[in-house]
């Protein structure tokens, strides 16, 4: 079993997913860097804190205030029943977008 804040092989998931993904809310796209890098989180997909995997696929970093708000909504379907998603879609930026034909080319 994961101790929370960790992953597999020991190291904090706040760390590593610093490592793998640019440093943007995924959900209003707000940019991050500097002492202003403490107001990005990292958010479980799948609201599992146990669920770290080391390639980061139940992970994506959410500034704090759209966090609170996918946690409030997501008690909120809990206690009410499935909400209607009326807000516009996560961004859909993937940095390893053109990471597989970049190593073909090699």
């Amino acid at each position: 079993m994961a101790a929370k804040g960790r992953f597999e092989g020991g190291h904090n998931y706040r760390e590593q997913a610093l490592k793998l993904y640019p440093w943007i809310c995924a959900r209003c796209a707000r940019e991050f860097a500097g002492k202003q890098l403490r107001m990005l989180t990292v958010h479980h997909k799948d609201h599992n804190h146990d669920n770290n995997p080391p390639h980061g696929s139940n992970w994506e970093l959410l500034c704090i205030y759209c966090h609170d708000n996918e946690h409030q909504r997501y008690l909120e379907a809990d206690a009410h029943g499935d909400l209607q998603r009326d807000e516009p879609a996560a961004g859909t930026y993937n940095p390893f977008a053109g990471l597989a034909d970049l190593l073909k080319e090699r």
